[in-house]
């Protein structure tokens, strides 16, 4: 083999990797995910999003997607997530719960009434909305063709908890964005 194709081949070889880390899901075991939090959210912007989701929530395949295993208690995640957005000026978050929340039985998932309790006082005044939970992982999967998408999974083991967080910018509301696009169609 000659010099020229037995370099070839080496490089094929080296770079295979650096594009195979780049497709499909990212996925990071038990770390210190308060400490990615930190970091990754002043990179964060309006269409990002980040999820706080149950044990059992899938790992989905856009390559946007990254999926972080906390192995912490949901509601300790969810708060130290809203925490993280109370010291940003950048972005504030737009919260988004399953609606099969408020349908879950405590006879089938035992603590679903506690849980539901306590969401509502960390929630309290943020005023989430609510949609199945089929749509909001469809915008997830949608997002993370194009944005960058944290998942933190928990230890929670209670269906339909998951808490969905869309950014969008904190410095510039809709009213403004609307008043500019009216602007804008002005002649």
């Amino acid at each position: 083999m000659s010099q020229l194709k037995r370099l070839s081949l080496l490089t094929v070889v080296c770079l295979i990797p650096i594009f195979a880390a780049g497709a499909g899901p990212r996925a990071s075991t038990v770390g210190d995910w308060r400490t990615r939090l930190h970091k990754e959210l002043p990179l964060l912007g309006h269409r990002n999003w980040i999820a706080v989701v149950d044990s059992a929530y899938p790992l989905q395949t856009s390559a946007g997607i990254e999926t972080i295993e906390t192995d912490a208690d949901h509601l300790d995640v969810v708060r130290a997530v809203l925490d993280e957005f109370a010291k940003s000026r950048h972005v504030r978050p737009l919260i988004f719960t399953d609606a099969e929340l408020k349908f879950v039985p405590e006879a089938d998932a035992p603590g679903v009434t506690t849980y539901r309790e306590a969401l509502g006082k960390t929630l309290k005044g943020m005023q989430p909305e609510s949609l199945p939970h089929e749509e909001i992982i469809s915008k997830l999967d949608e997002a993370g063709k194009t944005f960058h998408i944290l998942v933190l999974k928990t230890r929670l083991t209670i269906p339909y908890t998951s808490v969905f967080i869309r950014l969008d910018c904190g410095y510039w509301s809709a009213d403004a964005e609307k008043r500019l696009r009216e602007k804008m169609a002005k002649p």
